[in-house]
């Protein structure tokens, strides 16, 4: 059995919460329309987590969105304390997780090293049909 699984199934439980929070109950107007939360890091007195929070937009939406959480983060957790039912929810610390930005930036750079072969754009194949 791992050393912390219960950590590991909490801070998954957190992190369903929190999306449904923002979902249904967060509702400043800095929100993003599309924000994910992509993990959350208990420490291991499960009195700290980080909350990594994905949002599709510009930097400018990314940073206010980033700010409303953080401004709601004690409504956040006076929530999750009373749906999950813990003695103490943990501080919640908002960090926006840039690595879907990085992911996609990589795929282009290597869009354009690697440009496609011939005959996946397609052209090759009408060619060919009108033989």
């Amino acid at each position: 059995m791992r050393r912390f699984a219960r950590a590991d199934r909490l801070s998954e439980e957190i992190k369903g919460e929190i999306a449904a929070i923002i979902r249904d109950d967060v509702k400043d107007p800095r929100m993003a329309s599309f924000v994910s939360i992509t993990r959350v890091e208990l420490s291991r007195d499960l009195r700290n987590a980080n909350v990594l929070v994905s949002v599709f937009g510009p930097d400018e939406e990314k940073d206010a969105t980033i700010a409303a959480l953080r401004s709601a983060a004690g409504f956040i957790r006076s929530l999750i304390g009373r749906r999950l039912r813990v003695r103490a929810a943990p501080e919640l610390n908002f960090k926006l997780d840039r690595s879907i930005d990085h992911l996609s930036r990589i795929g282009e750079l290597l869009k354009d090293i690697n440009p496609a072969p011939p005959g996946e754009s397609g052209e090759e194949d009408k060619n060919h049909n009108e033989d």
